[in-house]
């Protein structure tokens, strides 16, 4: 398998939001729904423009074979008191989910914030009917710190916890 974890790239807005286009339809895993998200291509550009800029910002790409098949963003608030902290999300292409992409996506992520010289605790929040997410997560060491009962409410009004983990990197 070709595959290559790399730092986003201007050039990779369109296929970057192909894919967020998809796992947002899905409807299962993101807070943002399909009807909320108003991205264009050219608005994508500039928020991957906005992120290189940021030391403490990073998105990488999984590539298999020319293919942009997954990626992650982390971001760190700009509050002095919370500096050393961040959150990610993740999205992969559904068709290739289960064979890799996220841990290696997780993988960099932590390797890079480790020798962040400002980054000493990477966050998230997952749903928490997304099983294999929250299995990947621990196996990834990290671990939770709380839950948001009832914090989700999908449309057949069912409502769902979101889990908060965290793992230091330092």
């Amino acid at each position: 398998m070709g595959l290559i974890v790399r730092e986003a790239l201007v050039s990779d807005a369109d296929k970057m939001l192909k894919i967020q286009l998809q796992v947002l339809a899905e409807q299962n895993y993101l807070l943002t729904t399909l009807e909320e998200f108003n991205q264009t291509v050219e608005g994508q550009k500039k928020w991957i423009e906005q992120k290189q800029v940021n030391e403490r910002d990073v998105i990488f790409v999984a590539e298999l074979e020319g293919e942009i098949v997954g990626w992650l963003m982390f971001q760190s608030p700009p509050r002095k008191r919370i500096f050393h902290t961040g959150t990610f999300g993740m999205m992969v292409d559904s068709n290739i989910r289960g064979q890799g992409i996220g841990t290696l996506l997780l993988t960099r992520l932590i390797d890079w914030a480790t020798v962040n010289p400002s980054i000493e605790k990477i966050c998230l929040g997952v749903f928490s009917t997304n099983e294999n997410a929250i299995k990947l997560y621990q196996k990834m060491g990290f671990l939770e710190e709380g839950r948001k009962v009832r914090e989700i409410k999908l449309d057949n009004g069912e409502y769902i916890d979101d889990i908060l983990m965290y793992r230091f990197v330092k």
